[in-house]
């Protein structure tokens, strides 16, 4: 298997998973955060903040998705190095607010260096084709 196919198939394992649990907050925030890490659910009025971070998501997978359909591969390479920060983001709040480390290294650290390697990965599979001459060389008649 050529490195785009793998490159593609785990870019677009990333949006279905982000988009899935993007969806997940929107449409069930009540049942979904507690696998999110944190120790406590918000109170009172703050579950409106689950479904922030639900849509928040899903942008991440549409921006992702909307980059691989159209080909642009550079910036999908660099569109999954940027959306990682969000994950290790993730993992720092999980992190700083007391909650399980298990999640906070296996789900949200796991999942951004997984995104920074496929970034890497696209980078280097488009740094080719960016170095290759954009006109062919004359052929000799």
């Amino acid at each position: 298997m050529s490195l785009k196919k793998i490159n593609t198939v785990l870019a677009a394992a990333f949006i279905l998973f982000i988009l899935w649990f993007g969806a997940e907050f929107i449409l069930s925030p009540e049942t979904t955060a507690p696998g999110f890490g944190l120790p406590n659910l918000p109170a009172g009025d703050g579950g409106g903040f689950l479904i922030i971070k639900g849509i928040r998501d899903v942008v991440l997978a549409l921006v992702l998705g909307i980059l691989l359909v159209t080909g642009h591969r550079r910036a999908l390479g660099w569109a999954l190095l940027v959306e990682a920060l969000a994950a290790y983001g993730d993992m720092a709040t999980v992190l700083a607010h007391h909650g399980s480390v298990a999640t906070a290294l296996g789900v949200h650290c796991l999942t951004a260096t997984v995104m920074v390697v496929n970034g890497l990965l696209v980078m280097h599979e488009t740094r080719e084709v960016a170095a290759a001459p954009a006109t062919p060389a004359p052929q000799p008649v």
